[in-house]
């Protein structure tokens, strides 16, 4: 795989670790609180789907993982694109900020992806 691609699904999956510490960890704290723009009341009573969703984020980023690791790329574009979905909702529905942080790399990472699928096929063509 190319090395900008790696780096990038590297980096969503990072990016989803990181979710996933903040909802299930830091959720009800005064750090998860400034981050998301909450009250205490409201970080309270949302608790535990915070980290339900967190969970859920871990997952992806585990995926992801296991996607580089493999060389899966069927498995990366398919985490990839369920990314970019989350992120776009996310960001229309919620925070805008959430299309940033979360879809836009996902995007990034997901064309670059596509990009290297696409040459490496090339190449196992010309070979053939």
């Amino acid at each position: 795989m190319g090395f900008f691609a790696g780096f990038m699904v590297f980096l969503v999956a990072a990016l989803h670790f990181g979710f996933l510490v903040l909802e299930m960890f830091f959720w009800d704290h005064p750090v998860g609180q400034r981050i998301f723009s909450m009250s205490a009341e409201v970080a309270k009573s949302s608790e535990i789907l915070a980290m339900n969703q967190g969970l859920y984020n871990g997952f992806l980023g585990l995926g992801l993982l296991l996607g580089l690791i493999t060389g899966n790329q069927t498995l990366k574009v398919y985490l990839l694109i369920c990314i970019v979905i989350a992120g776009v909702f996310g960001g229309l529905t919620a925070q805008a900020s959430i299309l940033y942080i979360q879809g836009l790399p996902a995007f990034i990472a997901l064309l670059l992806v596509l990009k290297n699928k696409k040459r490496k096929a090339g190449e196992q063509r010309l070979f053939s």
